[in-house]
């Protein structure tokens, strides 16, 4: 029986992963191959320049803190935990989900995805591409990688204070102007097929090995996340049926109330 919950668990964490890939393409054709979604990005890009001077500093600070070193350092930190803890299976998933999802991360949008010009005024043609995002990128896989090396009692919290970590980043990116939102959402998704791919694979290595049940369940801590991040996704669907029209309206041509509207949805 528990050899058939694993094998469950194994597909449904395969059919994640290739449904995050689905996703990811569809962030990439609607965000960057049509006019539309551009249209979209961009009129958050601009309102990210309204009151850009007043949280400029905390900004610099939060983003500052993203470098090679810390996430060498990071990396090195998780590895180590996952060592000491015997767990040596986490320590290379925790490991490779980093890198990896860094690394895909950084291919993407340096080699494989353009940002063409559709001729629309004010999409800030001409920028390089910049989607997936590399800082969300590892605020994400360092959480994720955090998660599964921690001792039971301590998942909760490093759940809880990843998940706000990770947001605020991204929510630095775009209040910084270095990100469109559909790059912190790319990164996230780049982030889910690399955990979900990890998660396969030590779901189907420990087949043979005897159910350990976590000593503290952690199902508040998913139900709470779960509900939080449902019920922002629900008001952010909701507002852009509300505001969003066919038609396409410049970002330079959008008035103050528009593009505020725009960061506070794709802040969301």
């Amino acid at each position: 029986m528990r050899r058939l919950v694993r094998g469950v668990v194994a597909a449904w964490l395969l059919v994640l992963a290739l449904v995050q890939v689905v996703g990811l393409v569809l962030v990439w054709w609607i965000f960057i191959r049509t006019p539309h979604g551009q249209v979209l990005d961009a009129s958050v890009l601009r309102a990210a320049g309204i009151g850009r001077s007043q949280v400029a500093d905390l900004v610099d600070t939060l983003l500052d803190a993203v470098s090679l070193a810390s996430l060498i350092a990071a990396t090195i930190a998780i590895g180590f935990i996952a060592v000491t803890r015997r767990r040596y299976r986490l320590a290379v998933v925790a490991t490779l989900l980093i890198v990896g999802a860094t690394a895909t991360s950084r291919v993407l949008k340096n080699i494989v995805i353009d940002r063409p010009d559709l001729g629309i005024a004010g999409t800030n043609i001409g920028a390089p591409n910049s989607l997936p995002s590399g800082h969300m990128t590892v605020a994400a896989a360092v959480t994720v990688a955090a998660v599964l090396v921690v001792p039971p009692r301590l998942c909760s919290l490093t759940a809880v204070v990843g998940t706000i970590y990770t947001a605020l980043t991204g929510i630095a990116t775009l209040s910084a102007g270095w990100h469109r939102p559909s790059d912190a959402l790319a990164a996230l998704l780049v982030v889910g097929v690399w955990a979900s791919a990890g998660g396969h694979f030590l779901v189907r290595a420990q087949r043979h090995e005897p159910v350990q049940e976590p000593a503290r369940p952690h199902h508040h801590t998913v139900a709470i996340l779960a509900l939080v991040g449902g019920a922002l996704l629900a008001a952010t669907v909701l507002t852009i049926g509300l505001v969003d029209h066919a038609e396409l309206t410049p970002p330079v041509e959008l008035s103050t109330p528009r593009l505020i509207g725009a960061y506070l949805v794709s802040s969301a």
